[in-house]
């Protein structure tokens, strides 16, 4: 019996030890599945790496490179939402591309995030980071109302050529609580070839960039030799520099030698009519950046720049801007200026960069104009001369022949009625031989100076007819005296620039729809009246422009006076200064 039980305890232990290496064969398939599958979820994992660095290398243009990055990451670590910050030079987000919210969404949760609290934090510090909630973090800043949850994180930086170029952001990790290594891992080797694929794309768009400016100056050179007008050769170069560098306002302005002011030559692009009659400022700090440096200037967002005037209409309605000066014969005669609406990304290195070449071309444009006018004006004064001189030499020698013998003739009339009225033309010869002389002193003092700087009547009315594109009209105009000949240079000057600056302030301000100018000059004074039919000049107003135009009063020893019109409201500017007789005339 004992031997019977001992002997099924062993064949007992037989079927155990049977089953031992079954279970073990069991366990080790199950490993090496498991192993396998892990393998296999590698394999494709790699390669749908592979795939999404040839997809995002494939592109070259820049903005399709950046949104496909974003979509190849999320689909790569599984995540439900996806993000792309490319950083400015202010170490803000400049661009923020989203995949996974909605555009409905984007709208209610309002502007987009510029770089606070974990989005910062990959900015200050460039390294991958992971998060199982984005919350405990210290530097967690909170969402915006309407933003959709979000725990779990993943953020990598984009290096291009050892330069942090932005930062691919990853949240709710899909069918797990957190994003883990394998995640991390495979988003860092997404980044490297983004890098790649982001300069590739940058070289391109310079390349492309490089050779739009070549074709545009080829054109502005072609204008200029074929001795087109000036004033369409600025405006082409205007027109081509706001279309490459993608900016909605291109404005050129020519500096007035001696003067705080620059003449408005043209506007083009975004409200162009309403800017085109605008002043610009040499009080105005950003523009006078422009003018005294080599290099362009930039402003991110010209509402916010301290250097100009808030209230200025002059950068109504604009975000960044870039100024370049016009340089001609070293000197600095100009400024070009372009603008991009509000919330628009800055101007970047690679857009000013070759402004300023194509500024040189505006430049030149303007000095071949000045030589034309300067040959079109020694044209004229040479004709002066021959009229004056023909004036002289014939015309006067002959009246005053014709009056010499008629005088002769008197002591053979005894008529008394013949003889007065041979008297009375001897008279009017002399009278018309004093006109006459008048006219040749007139003619001849336009040859010590310009006509646009001597001739106070002809650039009054071209300021007045220039400012009827601001206005929206032509203001009335008067001009009483010997204005061309009577009145210094200087003052000649003074009164143009206060005149200017009045037609501005005017359109900016008094919705005026009547404007009459009146220059006198009699008394031993000159008197320049603007009077329109506007709002008037409201209690408390700012008054730097005004204070400018009484500074300008008050060096040549006169007043200015600023009021309610007399008749039916508006405001009437009355700008006086003593003038010497004699102060204007040029001896010839």
């Amino acid at each position: 019996m004992i031997r019977s039980e001992e002997s099924m305890s062993g064949e007992a232990r037989g079927r155990s030890e049977q089953h031992l290496p079954q279970l073990r064969l069991d366990e080790l398939l199950d490993e090496l599945q498991a192993r396998i599958d892990a393998a296999r979820g590698t394999q494709d994992r790699v390669h749908r790496l592979l795939q999404a660095v040839l997809s995002v290398g494939r592109e070259l243009d820049l903005a399709q490179v950046l949104r496909s990055i974003v979509e190849a990451a999320v689909v790569l670590v599984d995540a439900e939402y996806g993000a792309l910050g490319v950083i400015g030079d202010d170490l803000t987000l400049s661009q923020f591309l989203t995949v996974g919210v909605s555009e409905d969404a984007r709208t209610r949760i309002g502007a987009l995030p510029s770089g606070h609290g974990i989005l910062g934090e990959l900015i200050r510090h460039p390294e991958p980071l992971r998060l199982s909630e984005i919350s405990d973090h210290p530097a967690s800043y909170g969402f915006p109302a309407h933003h959709p949850p979000m725990h779990s994180f993943l953020g990598v930086p984009i290096r291009v050529r050892d330069q942090v170029f932005g930062n691919l952001y990853l949240t709710e990790k899909r069918g797990a609580e957190e994003f883990d290594a394998e995640d991390e891992a495979v988003l860092s080797a997404l980044a490297v070839a983004a890098g790649v694929a982001i300069e590739n794309a940058r070289l391109y768009e310079e390349t492309r960039l490089r050779e739009r400016w070549v074709r545009a100056s080829s054109q502005v050179t072609s204008a200029l030799l074929s001795g087109a007008p000036s004033a369409d050769v600025l405006e082409l170069i205007v027109e081509q520099a706001r279309r490459i560098a993608s900016a909605e306002v291109g404005m050129i302005a020519e500096r007035v030698p001696g003067e705080d002011v620059l003449r408005p030559l043209l506007a083009v692009g975004f409200e162009a009519d309403r800017r085109r009659g605008l002043v610009m400022s040499r009080q105005d700090g950003f523009v006078e950046a422009a003018l005294s440096t080599a290099e362009p200037v930039v402003s991110p967002d010209i509402r916010r720049d301290p250097r100009i005037d808030p209230e200025s209409a002059l950068w109504a309605g604009l975000g960044p801007v870039v100024g370049v000066p016009l340089v001609a014969s070293g000197k600095s005669i100009g400024v070009l200026v372009l603008g991009r609406i509000a919330g628009r990304t800055p101007f970047t290195d690679t857009d000013a960069g070759p402004l300023l070449g194509f500024a040189g071309q505006a430049a030149l444009a303007l000095e071949l104009a000045e030589r034309r006018r300067d040959a079109e004006q020694i044209t004229l004064l040479k004709d002066h001369d021959r009229i004056a001189r023909d004036l002289h030499d014939l015309a006067i020698q002959r009246l005053f022949a014709a009056g010499m013998t008629l005088q002769s003739t008197q002591r053979f009339v005894d008529h008394p009625e013949a003889a007065e009225r041979l008297s009375r033309t001897v008279d009017d010869l002399d009278e018309t031989i004093k006109i006459i002389r008048s006219t040749i002193f007139g003619l001849r003092a336009h040859g010590d100076r310009r006509q646009e700087e001597s001739g106070l009547r002809r650039r009054v009315s071209e300021a007045v007819t220039a400012s009827a594109d601001s206005l929206g009209f032509t203001p009335a105009l008067r001009i009483e005296g010997l204005v061309d000949t009577d009145v210094p240079g200087d003052v000649a000057d003074d009164v143009t620039a206060v005149l200017g600056e009045a037609l501005s302030n005017v359109a900016r301000h008094s919705g005026a729809r009547a404007v009459d100018v009146h220059l006198r000059l009699g008394g031993g004074e000159l008197t320049l009246t603007v009077a329109d039919d506007g709002c008037g000049v409201p209690a408390g107003a700012v008054r730097s422009g005004l204070r400018n135009l009484e500074e300008r009063a008050v060096a040549l020893g006169g007043t200015l006076g600023v009021g309610e019109r007399p008749q039916g409201g508006g405001t009437r500017l009355v700008w006086c200064v003593p003038v010497r007789a004699g102060d204007g005339a040029v001896s010839g």
